[in-house]
This record gives C-alpha cells, sequence and structure tokens, in this order.
C-alpha cells in the first residue's frame, strides 16, 4: 500500500501542468500587516523577504478587514457562540447570526429572501444544483467565472442544454434564446455583474429586456442570474453593485462577502420561493458547516457600515483611487478597458512582456496579477491591478512611476 505508485502519476501529470504554462507558482505567505504611514497605506511582508509590499492585487476593494468595528463584531460573536458551529444548518447549526446575515444582505440587495454560504463558489454550484432540471436550458456569458462553469458541470448540465454567446453581445444572447429548444420548461441566463479580469460590467436592463421578451414561451419563463461578487460593496452610487449601476436588477443575485465587505462567504438573494428551493436542494448548502458567527457578525456589520456616511465616503475614496490610477495608465499612454470599476486592467499583449512587468513591480514592492498565455488567447496578455480604499494617493503615484520608469527603459 502507500502513495508511491500514486506519486509518480502525479508527477508527471503536475509536470505537463507546467510544460503547458498552467501550473500556478509557489504560494507567497504573508506574515505581517503594517499599518497605514502616512503619506502611503498599509503595507505587507512576505515570508523570507525583506521588502514592504503594496498590494495591488486585493479583492477587498472597501479595505475593511481590519476595521476596527468588524474586529469588534467578530470577537463579540465568537465569545457567544464559539468560533465553529458544530453542525450543518438543519442539524441545530443555525445561530442567530446566520439568520442576520441572510436577512440583511437580502435586504441590501432588495430581494425577498437570501441564503449565505461559504463562499460565492458554493453559491453557484448550489443554486445550479437547486433549479437545474432535464427541462432546464442555461445561456452564459463566454468570459463568466470558472465557478459558473463548474456550477453547469456539477449539475450534469448536457451539451444540448446550454448556449453560450460572445462576451456582452445582446445580438448572441438573442440568438441563444431564438434557439432554445420547444420543450424547454425553464431558461437561466447567467453572467457575472463585474467580469474579473476586465473590469467590465454586464448591460443588465438589455440582457432584461431580451429575458422578458422571450419568457411567454417557456412554462416557467426566463430567468436573469447575475453573479456580482466583483460589484456588490464596491459598484454603483451606494455600493449595491451592477444592478444599482445599470439602474435594473436581475431576478436573482449571487454575491460575496469575500471582496468588498472584506469578510469570508457567500449569499444567494432571490424570492422566497427561490431560497426555499436552495435550502432544500443546493448540496454545498445542505451538507457542509456554515459560515462561523463571527464571520457572520463581521459581515453584517460591514453592511452597516457600507450603509453610513462612513461607508459612503470610503466608495468615494475608492472610486478617486480607480480615477487617479486610469488617468495615470492615460497619460503613459497605456492600453486599459475603459470602466468606472476598480478592477484596472493593464493591457500588455505579449507573454515575456507580461511576465517581466509581474516580476520588476514584485522587486519594487508591488503585489499585482499577471495573465498570459494560455490562461488567456496570445494577444489578450495583461496585468490585472485592483484599487482599494485604503490606497493613497502617494501609492497610486509611486505604482504610476514605476510603470513609467519601466515603460522609459524599454521593459
Amino acid at each position: 500500500m502507500g502513495t508511491d505508485k500514486l506519486d509518480q502519476s502525479l508527477i508527471r501529470e503536475l509536470q505537463i501542468l507546467e510544460t503547458d504554462g498552467l501550473a500556478k507558482p509557489p504560494e507567497r505567505i504573508i506574515e505581517h500587516y503594517l499599518p497605514p504611514k502616512n503619506p502611503f497605506g498599509p503595507r505587507y511582508l512576505l515570508k523570507d523577504c525583506s521588502i514592504e509590499f503594496i498590494r495591488m492585487n486585493s479583492n477587498s476593494y472597501l479595505s475593511l478587514s481590519h476595521h476596527p468595528a468588524l474586529l469588534a463584531a467578530a470577537d463579540e460573536a465568537a465569545i457567544q457562540f464559539g468560533v465553529g458551529p458544530g453542525a450543518v444548518r438543519f442539524i441545530d447549526g443555525t445561530f442567530t447570526p446566520h439568520v442576520q446575515l441572510e436577512d440583511r444582505i437580502a435586504a441590501f440587495v432588495g430581494k425577498p429572501a437570501g441564503k449565505i454560504f461559504n463562499s460565492a463558489y458554493t453559491a453557484n454550484c448550489g443554486l445550479a444544483l437547486a433549479l437545474s432540471s432535464e427541462k432546464t436550458f442555461w445561456i452564459t456569458d463566454q468570459l463568466n467565472h470558472n465557478s459558473i462553469i463548474r456550477a453547469m458541470r456539477i449539475s450534469n448540465v448536457p451539451s444540448k442544454n446550454k448556449c453560450i454567446y460572445p462576451h456582452n453581445d445582446m445580438a448572441g444572447l438573442k440568438k441563444c434564446l431564438e434557439a432554445v429548444p420547444p420543450d424547454m420548461e425553464r431558461v437561466l441566463v447567467i453572467f457575472d455583474g463585474i467580469f474579473s479580469m476586465r473590469g467590465d460590467y454586464a448591460p443588465i436592463q438589455e440582457i432584461n429586456a431580451l429575458c422578458r421578451k422571450f419568457s411567454a414561451n417557456f412554462k416557467d419563463g426566463v430567468i436573469s442570474i447575475v453573479d456580482d461578487s466583483h460589484g456588490i460593496g464596491a459598484f454603483g452610487s451606494t455600493g449595491r453593485g451592477t444592478s444599482e449601476f445599470c439602474g435594473e436588477s436581475s431576478d436573482i443575485i449571487v454575491g460575496t462577502f469575500g471582496k468588498a465587505f472584506g469578510v469570508n462567504g457567500g449569499f444567494v438573494a432571490a424570492s422566497q420561493r427561490v431560497i426555499e428551493a436552495v435550502r432544500q436542494k443546493a448540496d454545498t448548502y445542505i451538507y457542509t458547516n456554515p459560515l462561523s458567527a463571527a464571520d457572520c457578525a463581521a459581515a453584517i456589520t460591514a453592511i452597516d457600515l457600507c450603509d453610513s456616511d462612513k461607508g459612503a465616503a470610503l466608495l468615494k475614496t475608492l472610486q478617486a483611487n480607480t480615477r487617479r490610477f486610469r488617468a495615470g495608465l492615460k497619460h503613459l499612454g497605456l492600453e486599459s478597458i475603459d470602466g468606472p470599476h476598480p478592477v484596472v486592467p493593464l493591457m500588455v499583449r505579449d507573454t515575456a512582456g507580461t511576465r517581466a512587468l509581474v516580476n520588476y513591480l514584485f522587486e519594487n514592492g508591488v503585489l499585482v496579477v499577471g495573465i498570459s498565455f494560455p490562461v488567456v488567447p496570445r494577444g489578450e496578455e495583461a496585468l490585472r491591478f485592483q484599487l482599494n480604499a485604503c490606497h493613497t494617493p502617494a501609492d497610486i503615484d509611486h505604482v504610476i512611476d514605476l510603470l513609467d520608469r519601466f515603460k522609459l527603459h524599454g521593459g
């Protein structure tokens, strides 16, 4: 017995990933958080590295992870309820903060009910398990997040029951709707609110208009579903996400507490009946322990903070930081994808150049994500910068200056 034979096979499989350019690099370990020190924002120390780093790759758009109110709420809940629930939800693992968070997030996004998960990834999987049937047809954007793609696979959606339209192409979506077999009873149109590698957003009003146009053709109608994980808290005039920015909500909203809210977990918000179906049928909800009471209490506090004057100020700072960084790229003549979201891609369009720029920034204390071939097609290579509320004008100008120096020296 033992894993010796398995280990040899896995070595070969991992070597293939390395050869194909799909292997992940070693994980960097953050050992210390250094609070802001005027005129700069927070810095981080990595294991075996003496440089202080600014994170330009964090999803924590409002920079709430170290907020004293969230830390205090988590501490108080952990003392009252313990650090873990000790059971799944339906076996007496439901605590007061779980229900409070579900009510709070549903109200925040304007839906009748909500159900929380350990992540938005498991929320997408659970929703798919709850809504899929032999008579369900799925329509998805070409650039949807992996969690949506995986959700359809886990739900055993056959190829004849799905259609993929080109990114944000409403003519393509219309063709998919026209091609739905007449025996289908339920059509689900699912898409990202903010596309995480590009920072652009789905035109929800146009998508909903097409859904309404075709809805009468099917017994259960055409339902729009948005995964707005990168939008909720960070986008729209009050942080309600892509629905608020576009002026219209999807029928079902999936989101996360792990980005703008700075905590952990995901959610589905929809009608009471949809949420009850999720509770009854979503394996990723039923058969796993829920979030801790501390996570829930911190998330509730984050949502309350977002609804306050302080939250509005953080959102304005985030928006100002985004504008400043985008303006800096434009001033240098560097290519990006226009938009108001704090995900800002820098198009390099070359794999070697992308890797060289990522390494240069790392050597100068900047953590940023590079996306290269074969993860993206040749010519689409880019760096993904993510602006946070904790970044200061000095931070942004420092990064722009580094990009300028790299550009001036010819990379």
